[in-house]
């Protein structure tokens, strides 16, 4: 019998309850050792329905060996554990890829992940098409730029709302900038973006533009990339926030895989 890849996560919300779920159908190579979240019920309860150790701390859930840790925490989960996750041996996707906008900690991750073997694995959460950011950032200088549309519940939370949104009847620019400038206001609601920019020209070299837009549902991204031989435009819509677990799903089931895409 096989040997199984031993899988551990950090954070135990709806993204990796999806994770979780789909280990059964869709990545049978893997076994669920352990669990870490910020309250020690939620993640008791979520190790009994999904099997694994509940973890209160780093140190417990790296005593636990596994070889691949997904997290869909949060940016500062990112920056507290990525670097201790690489040393200890084990493999990192990243969906809260927001903290990597900073550069000196992307680059202290990307030397650790290179020093210990390691690697660190970028979700694509609710966007797509990073090979062809990668191949067409390698071919010639690039510009890039994403447009969001989004919701004004989902915005009605962050330092971009405000009550004048309430009566527009057609979309409203709310925000544009770099994906650097972005995540920073909005630590929680942009990851994409700088996953984006860290694929294609970079997050101070990506330009964010934000639409609020009334009567909307979901998320919907335009990636336009522009450079001397390739231009492209990326469309990509998702109904609810589900599409970043399965990205994970996604990784996980191409890093063990025999055909890689």
């Amino acid at each position: 019998m096989m040997k199984k890849t031993r899988l551990a996560l950090l954070g135990c919300g709806r993204l990796n309850e999806i994770v979780a779920h789909a280990l059964e159908e869709h990545l049978p190579e893997y076994e669920l050792v352990g669990v870490m979240g910020r309250s020690s019920e939620r993640t008791q309860i979520f190790a009994e329905r999904y099997g694994g150790k509940a973890c209160t701390d780093i140190e417990e859930l790296m005593a636990l060996k596994p070889d691949f840790i997904a997290e869909a925490a949060s940016p500062q989960a990112v920056k507290d554990y990525a670097e201790t996750i690489l040393k200890g041996g084990a493999n990192l996707v990243v969906l809260t890829v927001g903290a990597f906008a900073d550069a000196d900690f992307f680059n202290r991750v990307k030397e650790t992940a290179r020093e210990h073997n390691q690697r660190v694995y970028i979700a694509s959460g609710a966007v797509g098409g990073f090979d062809v950011l990668r191949t067409a950032a390698l071919m010639s200088p690039i510009k890039a730029t994403m447009t969001s549309k989004k919701s004004l519940r989902s915005l009605s939370y962050t330092p971009l709302f405000s009550e004048e949104l309430m009566s527009i009847t057609e979309p409203k620019q709310v925000f544009s900038g770099n994906t650097k400038e972005a995540i920073e206001m909005l630590p929680f609601h942009f990851n994409v973006a700088v996953a984006t920019a860290l694929a294609s020209a970079g997050p101070e070299q990506t330009t964010l533009n934000i639409d609020a837009v009334p009567h909307f549902t979901g998320d919907e991204y335009k990636i336009e990339i522009q450079g001397e031989e390739v231009h492209t435009d990326l469309n990509i819509y998702s109904r609810t926030p589900r599409i970043a677990a399965w990205s994970m799903v996604a990784v996980l089931r191409n890093a063990v895989s025999p055909i890689v895409f």
